[in-house]
């Protein structure tokens, strides 16, 4: 599975405006809602979901990196957006830092291979030597995601 094959410019937001982790989780879910991939109402259950992991153990994993993730039955296929913050989103890290990127991951219940999927690709690229730094420092989504298809 490629990530970059789940993302596209509607759903990446370079200057994300959140200030705390929850303020993120709202907007990368309007990303979703504008871009026609979740519905309207779909909104809060999506949030719900998001915040049902987030409570088991913080999903900001260190490095300046966040990937909240969640199943709920309103989600019909894997969705993902691609939040970047140019001041930094407090986000209670596993290394106290703030958060630059964040991968919003939404998935169905009943269907856990390509949420898995999703979340090894991320972590995979994630370990390439300079990618955060390079995807932290993009100006726009299509550069954003030329970096993420670089590397897939």
């Amino acid at each position: 599975m490629k990530l970059i094959d789940v993302l596209d410019e509607s759903v990446v937001k370079v200057g994300l405006e959140a200030e705390d982790k929850e303020e993120a989780f709202a907007e990368m879910i309007e990303l979703l809602v504008r871009a026609g991939r979740l519905e309207d109402r779909g909104r809060a259950c999506a949030l719900k979901a998001i915040l049902a992991r987030e409570a088991m153990a913080t999903t900001g994993i260190g490095s300046g990196v966040a990937v909240p993730h969640g199943k709920e039955p309103c989600v019909k296929s894997l969705l993902a957006a691609l939040g970047i913050s140019k001041k930094g989103i407090e986000y209670d890290a596993t290394d106290g830092e703030p958060v630059y990127l964040v991968f919003l991951v939404l998935a169905e219940a009943n269907n856990p291979g390509p949420h898995v999927q999703c979340l090894g690709e991320i972590a995979r690229l994630l370990q390439v030597p300079g990618f955060n730094d390079r995807l932290r420092n993009a100006r726009t989504p299509k550069e954003a995601l030329d970096l993420i298809r670089a590397e897939e």
